[in-house]
């Protein structure tokens, strides 16, 4: 559904206006306050279902400006998930050819995502990196997991790990693996089965391909955590 312009400028006075409501009583819920966040769900998530590449942009401007705000709803997570996908989860094609491939766009709701928190943003986050195969994307999408820190059952770094032994073996590059490690540091406190990491970084580390800098970083982290390592598997 196309979006026209005086959609996205009611979008902007919604938000002024649900802004100016909320500073004039911060601690009272109105029927005007509830309707005018309703609006703004339905409006961004029209933007995120739009066959325009520039109304998704708009959508993701609105979504990062909520999340800078931590006041991000269910419906705009959502929104985030479908624009995560955008080309992988969710196709359109014309002739037969793949026109809504656009991995800036799902690089970007990464990006907000990270910035969400949320169990729900690191779900849809590790859905991207088990789906997606453009290493920009997959940085990206890594390094909001760091951020969130959030690593239940380790089901995040179980799957940073396998991504990682598959680009290795199909596209290895070293601003990918370097968000790998990253990513791993910030996760191993919340790590209960540190294997899958240590073996991950031992790859990186004597794999050559990679440039220096992330070798060292990868060896300097497992030296820090193979006494972990090797505890749990005398255990």
């Amino acid at each position: 559904m196309k979006i026209n312009k005086l959609i996205a400028v009611g979008l902007t006075t919604l938000i002024l206006g649900a802004g100016a409501f909320a500073q004039s009583s911060k601690n009272e819920t109105s029927v005007e306050s509830e309707y005018m966040s309703s609006m703004e769900d339905i409006v961004i998530t029209e933007m995120a279902n739009s066959d325009q590449r520039d109304n998704k942009l708009v959508a993701l401007q609105y979504l990062e400006a909520a999340a800078d705000k931590g006041n991000v709803s269910p419906d705009m997570v959502r929104a985030l998930d479908l624009l995560s996908g955008e080309g992988i989860s969710t196709q359109s094609r014309t002739k037969g050819r793949l026109a809504n491939n656009y991995p800036d766009i799902r690089a970007k709701a990464c990006d907000i995502l990270g910035k969400v928190g949320t169990e729900e943003a690191a779900y849809v986050l590790t859905n991207v990196v088990k789906n997606d195969n453009e290493p920009w994307v997959l940085s990206r999408a890594i390094h909001a997991l760091g951020e969130i820190g959030s690593n239940e059952d380790d089901k995040v770094t179980d799957t940073i790990a396998f991504i990682s032994n598959r680009i290795e073996v199909l596209n290895p590059t070293s601003s990918l693996a370097n968000e790998i490690v990253d990513a791993f540091e910030k996760l191993l406190p919340e790590t209960k089965n540190k294997k899958p990491v240590i073996d991950s970084l031992t790859r990186i580390a004597s794999d050559y391909r990679f440039v220096r800098p992330v070798r060292t970083k990868a060896l300097e982290l497992l030296r820090a955590n193979s006494g972990a390592a090797s505890e749990k598997k005398d255990k």
